[in-house]
């Protein structure tokens, strides 16, 4: 047995690590519960030349109708410690949404916003998820980084560029493993998180499978408006569905497939664009397959 053999399974379909519910299967899939699995398996990537995704809850993504042909390591990393009143040290793999509701539990504001976004710790550095006029970066001390070299950096904010829904590590090879938050005393941080996530739940189709909102909004507006404006909410590609809820977010009725998210996609981008002459941008991670397989060793 190698040591791929060993570490990985075969064959786990992406559609049930995708809150879109689309995808096919993995050729390699692992769990990854510490940073020393994490430098393990990375190191192992490497020296097989086998394309790699890290995975959170993949709630950004939407992977290929055939799968991916590398390797998915879906990070559990999820411990949570604090060392000093409002500075929180956290696992890539801790729930965001919850990390923001105990936060806010006790007090502390800053990650009200994440109640109700279903993706990870690593996930939001990942994409500097925001809502609420909030972004993930403005309340990041440092973040944990292992490169493939097996190396573990402490990363500090000031060193890191952030942007709207982008940061430094889309163009960085290895894994986010753990990130420090420091956030400001407030007694109304319980409940001003509940009022966004009810919000949310009233507003979003919260229970309905999708990859939350697909397009960034433009300067001059909101793409769920815009959306809207064009008479597209309701409008059907195959399985996929522009919310009737809440039009910047496309739903997967039950059948949807990647081929038929990408075309109702582009059909919501020709009529905004038709309409309000703005080009919407999608903010949604599409997985290619990758076409041919890396040599493994054997």
């Amino acid at each position: 047995m190698t040591e791929i053999d060993r570490l990985f399974q075969t064959g786990k379909l992406m559609s049930s690590l995708s809150t879109f519910g689309i995808g096919g299967p993995a050729r390699y899939f692992a769990e990854v519960r510490s940073i020393e699995s994490m430098r393990e398996l990375l190191r192992l990537c490497k020296e097989a030349t086998l394309p790699y995704l890290i995975l959170g809850k993949g709630s950004n993504c939407l992977f290929d109708d055939r799968g991916f042909s590398g390797a998915i390591l879906l990070n559990k990393i999820d411990f949570i410690e604090s060392f000093s009143p409002g500075v929180f040290h956290v696992g890539a793999g801790y729930s965001f949404s919850l990390l923001g509701a105990q936060t806010a539990r006790q007090q502390w504001a800053g990650l009200e916003f994440a109640s109700g976004i279903p993706g990870t710790v690593g996930g939001a550095v990942f994409m500097n998820a925001g809502a609420n006029k909030r972004e993930t970066c403005e309340s990041l001390v440092s973040v944990d980084f292992l490169d493939e070299e097996g190396t573990l950096h402490c990363l500090k904010r000031e060193d890191l560029k952030f942007n709207y829904r982008t940061s430094p590590f889309q163009n960085m090879p290895g894994a986010i493993v753990g990130a420090t938050f420091s956030l400001v005393h407030d007694p109304a941080a319980r409940t001003k998180q509940i009022e966004i996530i009810n919000y949310r739940k009233d507003t979003q189709p919260y229970s309905d499978k999708s990859a939350g909102c697909i397009f960034r909004n433009p300067s001059c507006g909101f793409a769920g408006a815009m959306i809207e404006q064009s008479e597209l909410k309701g409008t059907v590609v195959g399985g996929a569905k522009v919310s009737e809820k809440h039009a910047n977010f496309l739903v997967n009725t039950g059948r949807a497939t990647a081929e038929d998210v990408q075309a109702l996609i582009a059909l919501v981008k020709r009529s905004v664009l038709a309409k309000h002459g703005v080009e919407l941008e999608s903010e949604v991670r599409c997985i290619p397959y990758q076409g041919c397989h890396a040599a493994l060793p054997r």
